[in-house]
Parts: C-alpha cells; structure tokens; sequence
C-alpha cells in the first residue's frame, strides 16, 4: 500500500468531499456525485481518476455510467497505519 498516494489524494477537499460522500452508501453513480460539486464532468472524472488509482475507491461501469464505492478494506488498513503513528 502506497501511503504517500493515499494521502496526496486525500490533500484535496473536493477529494476528501467524496470520499465522505461514498462513505454513507454502498455505491453511488458518478451521476448524484457530480450533482453535489459544481464542477463538469471532465473534473469528477479526475478526481474519481487519482482515488481509484490509490486504490481508496473502487469503480464499476454500468451503461454510460461509472458506480463508486470505498475500498473499505483499504480504509481500514489506512485507518490502522494512522492509529500506530
């Protein structure tokens, strides 16, 4: 697990809005999350880029529309490596 690229993607509050978000759902389409952010889909998409790529966020396509949820266990081990520092 890369620390270093969890923590540079959680640097940004537009980031860690999302992780927030996905952390009181299950799943949630790109859709209903680009519907809390003034931003344009080019921007979300990212975004969604650098979490799933630290691996905080995985991704399913459905049709023309990509659903996230949180790795949790990734979350866990995180929050773990946190509480021993």
């Amino acid at each position: 697990m890369n620390y270093v690229q969890i923590f540079k993607a959680l640097g940004d509050q537009t980031r860690l809005e999302i992780i927030l978000m996905l952390s009181h759902t299950e799943k949630m389409c790109a859709c209903k999350i680009l519907e809390k952010f003034e931003i344009t889909q080019p921007t979300l998409s990212h975004h969604m880029k650098i979490l799933s790529e630290c691996g905080l966020v995985n991704t399913q396509k459905v049709g023309k529309w990509s659903h996230y949820s949180l790795n949790r266990e990734l979350i866990s081990d995180f929050r773990q490596f946190i509480n021993n520092m």
